[in-house]
């Protein structure tokens, strides 16, 4: 059998997201495959920032079990720019790209 490369490959998770998916490794499309049903089961997503209208984007809603998670997320992309979600609170809302961010800030 050929060894999952890529987004494929199992990657470690940090303390919070281990918690949250009970698992300690998974490939990065099974991650967010598992983060986005729990976001829509728990209606999760918005079409608003932080209770304003915006054009089209869609939002996610930190709620109680996502904030750990979301608030170990400041980096730098490598655009240049930065996501820092360590001062969200609960019921702000993270856009999609910030959503990648995330991910990649609870991985070793």
């Amino acid at each position: 059998m050929e060894e999952a490369k890529g987004l494929n490959k199992p990657v470690t998770l940090k303390s919070e997201l281990a918690e949250f998916l009970g698992a300690k490794e998974l490939p990065r499309t099974e991650i967010t495959k598992k983060l986005w049903d729990y976001i829509k089961k728990n209606g999760l997503q918005t079409k608003t920032a932080n209770g304003k209208p915006e054009n089209g984007g869609k939002f996610i809603v930190a709620d109680a079990k996502l904030l750990p998670i979301f608030k170990k997320t400041k980096s730098t992309s490598k655009s240049g720019k930065l996501t820092d979600l360590t001062g969200l609170k609960e019921g702000q809302t993270i856009d999609m790209m910030q959503m990648a961010a995330v991910v990649g800030a609870n991985v070793e």
